[in-house]
């Protein structure tokens, strides 16, 4: 770490030699609206502390200035910000033709205003209309642009505008991995691409404690209580102005059906506002007991607001980018985020066309909490920024150079040339251990943690939660980008809210547990839980033999025995997630007990702890130890004295393991005749004693048609580990309503 701070030092060192010694970075900002505000601030506020390094001239133009929104360059001037230029440049009007105008009168009005100031650079940010009028004027006028946020996909003319921009900007600031490779696959040069994450959420993830119940009592009143209200922020959308204006009118309908106070914000300036103001007005919103109808709220307290929600609804980028922040429930409606990366608490109600469909949303997303979202950053945004700023080197060639394909492999660079590689946190919740584990997306594991796994609920979640956080502060020093946790556990898991249901008896009180809430709140990160047998049906299916296989299974042959079904590429859970339970396949009627409480399932036979069993009964009797063979008196007889005393020929360990085999295989025949696998696969430690034996059995009892299954032996050095991580790595998070 400290090579690469004095790396980062002499680099920057060596920049400002080649710009001149005293020479400032002079940077321009342009704010447009209320919303490319919030993302700018954070980096602005980040220029202003550092004056040895630059200077700064903030130009305002677009709704900032107009009544009808609030005259938000107040907020710009309540931050100390000096305003160097205001630009009157927005055309009153109702339709698509009010844009082109204010883009031509922006760019009139532009030329001169860069003329006086000369900036070394112009940082635009998104994909506003307003936004492409200054990226044309720089370019023109051979000044360097910063693009915040390219490379994002969503619906209507902004995906153009966005793109456009990113052609004509030098350099590139991106929020996720996914937006990073389209700069790439656009040609854009990989060494000017920054993934810094979004500087919004800088100031996001550390705004939830502060005091909110006064904020929202302002804006909503003094009855009002949290998770017990509505934001809603729709825009116009201008690629089909007449049917979100319908749909807008849909969304009033519901939200007055649905008799909660609301928090309704205006619209943005585009074609198809004013209509959307007068449906309002039409409704009697404004005077409506329920609403709260206003032009502008500043973003501190609109963080607040939202973290604070029963339920965010409308189509603004903030509802599928910042609010995943804080797990709050977001429906959005219609087209005009489509493809944008979304937090799992998003309900995407694309066709809008009812208001019935609006209103069981509501009902379905309204007072749930999710779990916190990082798609879009981890709070260390502008740092990288400004580290980026001061990389820029003023005397190389202004004339931007596309890197046509090939392009470049899945590389993030920050301004140190450090990968930062895309991870998971692993935990691995045994019968004696708890493991955690740092795992990349080629599913190496970078850095493993092992304690003993504590008898009591309270001592276990207390070391999950630190051994966590200790592997998650780590992962800075190993330059690994941490996307999520998941969790490999034994029992019967319920996947979709983290939570064991029923543990085995090898994990004491362990049922009926949230895993989910307090480590998603404990880190800020998603969380996701499952069952050890289906984990290590994930890890085969992303990291090994099952890649790329339609229909499989693979069985655990460890201290019990469990498993995992994929069909159709497709995890099963089963309808009450007791799926796969294959251990618990009974293969006679009259067999040894078994822990669940059965006879002759599977696990009664070919387990660890059923192999133990057998072995102690032989060394009771004296019928274990063979020549060769040696024990020391206080040493614990185990499965593995059995496999060694049958390898050196004691016919009735030899007898055990054959019986235990044919147990498995009979088991396996059952599987092949109700799913049908194309592939069966043997994980754990006692695989490779099982595996001749299950197709022996195969090649017996099974039917022609399935007898070509393949029976191979897993190569996963830690599935459950693996497993845990493909929880993270594979998961998506978007869902269509």
């Amino acid at each position: 770490e400290v090579y690469f701070k004095n790396l980062s030092k002499q680099k920057q060192k060596e920049v400002m030699e080649k710009n001149g010694n005293n020479h400032k970075l002079r940077v321009c900002v342009a704010t447009c609206n209320r919303a490319d505000y919030s993302k700018l601030a954070p980096i602005m506020f980040g220029i202003k502390a550092e004056p040895q390094f630059f200077e700064l001239d903030v130009v305002v133009l677009g709704s900032h200035l107009i009544d009808d929104y609030g005259n938000t360059y107040r907020m710009i001037e309540q931050d100390d910000f000096d305003i160097h230029t205001r630009l009157h440049t927005i055309v009153r009007g109702e339709d698509e033709a009010a844009m082109v105008e204010s883009v031509g009168l922006a760019l009139v009005k532009l030329p001169d205003v860069l003329n006086r100031l000369k900036p070394d650079i112009m940082i635009v940010h998104g994909d506003r209309f307003d936004a492409l009028a200054l990226a044309t004027s720089a370019a023109l006028m051979n000044i360097r642009i910063l693009h915040i946020e390219g490379g994002e996909v969503s619906g209507t003319i902004d995906d153009s505008i966005r793109h456009a921009i990113t052609k004509l900007a030098h350099y590139h600031v991106c929020c996720t991995r996914s937006a990073e490779q389209h700069l790439i696959a656009m040609c854009e040069d990989h060494d000017r691409i920054l993934l810094a994450g979004c500087p919004s959420y800088d100031k996001l993830l550390s705004a939830k404690n502060k005091d909110y119940m006064s904020i929202i009592r302002m804006w909503l009143g003094d009855d009002v209580k949290t998770r017990d209200y509505i934001v809603a922020l729709q825009h116009p959308v201008t690629t089909d102005i007449k049917h979100s204006i319908k749909m807008f009118e849909l969304t009033l309908d519901a939200l007055i059906s649905f008799n909660k106070r609301t928090l309704v914000l205006f619209p943005n300036v585009d074609a198809g506002d004013k209509e959307m103001v007068r449906v309002m007005r039409k409704k009697g919103i404004e005077h409506h007991p329920n609403f709260r109808a206003v032009k502008h709220v500043p973003f501190d307290q609109f963080i607040q607001l939202v973290a604070h929600a029963g339920c965010m609804i409308g189509n603004s980028s903030c509802g599928v980018r910042e609010v995943g922040a804080f797990g709050t429930p977001v429906i959005n409606l219609g087209t005009r985020q489509t493809g944008r990366e979304t937090g799992e608490n998003v309900l995407h109600v694309r066709d809008a066309d009812t208001q019935d469909k609006i209103l069981h949303a509501l009902q379905l997303q309204f007072g749930k909490q999710y779990p916190c979202s990082k798609i879009y950053g981890d709070g260390n945004a502008v740092p990288r920024i400004l580290k980026f700023l001061k990389s820029i080197d003023l005397k190389e060639p202004l004339q931007k150079k596309f890197c046509f394909p090939p392009v470049k492999d899945n590389i993030s660079q920050d301004i140190d040339h450090i990968l930062e590689t895309q991870s998971a946190l692993a935990v691995d919740l045994g019968g004696t251990n708890l493991r955690v584990a740092i795992v990349s997306m080629k599913g190496e594991i970078v850095k493993k943690y092992t304690q003993l796994n504590p008898k009591t609920y309270e001592d276990r979640l207390e070391l999950i939660l630190k051994m966590c956080v200790e592997a998650a502060s780590e992962a800075v020093n190993v330059n690994c980008r941490i996307l999520g946790v998941g969790i490999s556990t034994g029992g019967r898991v319920n996947p979709r809210e983290g939570i064991v249901l029923h543990s085995t008896k090898l994990i004491q009180e362990w049922s009926s547990v949230d895993l989910r809430t307090p480590i998603s709140d404990a880190l800020h990160l998603p969380v996701w839980v499952d069952n050890d047998g289906n984990c290590a049906a994930l890890a085969e299916r992303k990291f090994g033999h099952g890649k790329g296989i339609e229909n499989f299974v693979t069985l655990i042959t460890g201290t019990g025995i469990g498993g995992g079904i994929v069909h159709q590429h497709e995890l099963i859970h089963g309808s009450s997630f007791c799926a796969a339970e294959l251990g618990h396949i009974v293969v006679s009627l009259d067999g040894p007990e078994c822990l669940c409480g059965s006879q002759g399932c599977i696990e009664a036979y070919a387990s660890g702890i059923a192999l133990q069993r057998e072995a102690k009964k032989l060394h009771d009797d004296d019928l274990l130890l063979v020549e060769g063979m040696s024990m020391k008196e206080e040493e614990i007889v185990s499965a593995a004295h059995l496999i060694q005393a049958a390898k050196l020929g004691n016919t009735k360990a030899e007898s055990i393991l054959r019986t235990a085999g044919t147990a498995l295989g009979l088991g396996v025949v059952n599987i092949l005749h109700t799913v049908n696998p194309s592939l069966v696969i043997l994980s754990g430690v006692l695989a490779n004693h099982y595996v001749n034996a299950v197709k022996d059995v195969i090649n017996r009892q099974a039917l022609s048609s399935v007898k070509t299954v393949d029976v191979v032996v897993s190569n996963l050095a830690d599935p459950a580990l693996l497993g845990a991580a493909s929880l993270v790595l594979d998961y998506t998070t978007r869902r269509i309503y």
